[in-house]
């Protein structure tokens, strides 16, 4: 029985409250690398990996009892059994830590759903992508003015609430919008729809849904998912695991065992299910963490378009 110990990592730095799995990565530090043996070997030997986490509903998180869950917990809990590695071992970190104390050697794998993007592949090395991130909006219940995305603002005088360090405030910028508010967790940004300072707040799909469906006194709703689009582009995001750069071996094991999930819509959601998350979520076929490493959203775009034609065109005959 695969089993599940977590241990917490001292507060390194002051951190906003309720980061998204899309905030931003920090800076990289030394190597970890073990001095004999490959780290897929010494884990293997050992039967634990220590994994850090970020402490994100619905991604990487405690339960009321203690344990280890989430969905990206439960994708690495299946990889890493099938590589043989029994136990995984929690280590709660601040997101802006997370690979900083990778590279450090504190832990083996960084397990919270991070965002593939250029600046952060600089420093660790990603897995495949794991699970893809749309956005929405929440708006007072009713939508009373009608919003779908991020083009309904252009324009107009609506006040939009963004998170500090989510994509979605990067998305904002690109577009151009103006009439912004920036906040500094989900609950946060709740409250700023709730008490009408705010006509909506984007942030990433699973998280809003799930805040919702939790505040059901809140008075708000989400909108339909989206992918947001800059320049006729749309912005292709998916997180994975982090690893170190030297950890080669240990990534590729990760990846092919990661291809058997991904690939196997009942599986992925078998696994991901439970904390929300569907097909929606699976990443498309051809999509590649080098694509996103290099921020080459118009393959990204070929690879999302191929896979969404190759779905709509596929038939029992």
């Amino acid at each position: 029985m695969r089993s599940t110990r977590i241990t917490m990592l001292a507060a390194v730095s002051a951190v906003a409250l309720g980061l998204t799995a899309c905030g931003d990565g920090g800076d990289g530090g030394g190597g970890g690398s073990e001095a004999a043996g490959s780290t897929l070997e010494r884990l293997q030997d050992e039967g634990t990996i220590k994994v850090a986490f970020a402490g994100e509903i619905p991604y990487s998180y405690e339960d009321d009892d203690g344990e280890l869950t989430g969905a990206t917990i439960a994708l690495a809990r299946e990889i890493y059994g099938e590589l043989g590695i029994e136990d995984v071992e929690g280590q709660l970190v601040e997101w802006d830590a997370l690979i900083p104390g990778l590279n450090k050697g504190e832990y083996d794998s960084v397990s919270a759903g991070m965002s593939i993007l250029p600046d952060r592949c600089e420093r660790g090395a990603f897995a495949e992508p794991t699970i893809m991130y749309t956005s929405t909006l929440m708006v007072p219940k009713g939508n009373p003015e009608g919003l779908k995305d991020f083009s309904s603002f252009e324009g107009t005088d609506l006040t939009l609430a963004v998170q500090s360090g989510a994509i979605e405030q990067g998305f904002a910028e690109d577009i151009g919008l103006t009439n912004t508010m920036t906040v500094n967790s989900s609950l946060d940004g709740m409250d700023a729809v709730s008490s009408g300072r705010a006509d909506a707040f984007a942030l990433t799909n699973i998280t809003l849904s799930k805040l919702a469906e939790e505040n059901p006194d809140a008075g708000v709703e989400t909108t339909g998912a989206f992918v947001a689009e800059v320049d006729g582009l749309k912005q292709i995001s998916a997180g994975s695991a982090v690893f170190r750069q030297e950890d080669t071996e240990l990534l590729e094991a990760y990846n092919e065992e990661l291809k058997e999930i991904t690939g196997d819509p009942e599986r992925f959601e078998e696994i991901v299910g439970p904390f929300g998350f569907t097909d929606a979520e699976r990443p498309p076929e051809g999509l590649t963490a080098q694509m996103l490493c290099d921020g080459d959203l118009e393959a990204a775009n070929e690879a999302a378009d191929a896979a969404q034609g190759d779905s709509a065109g596929s038939t029992d005959g």
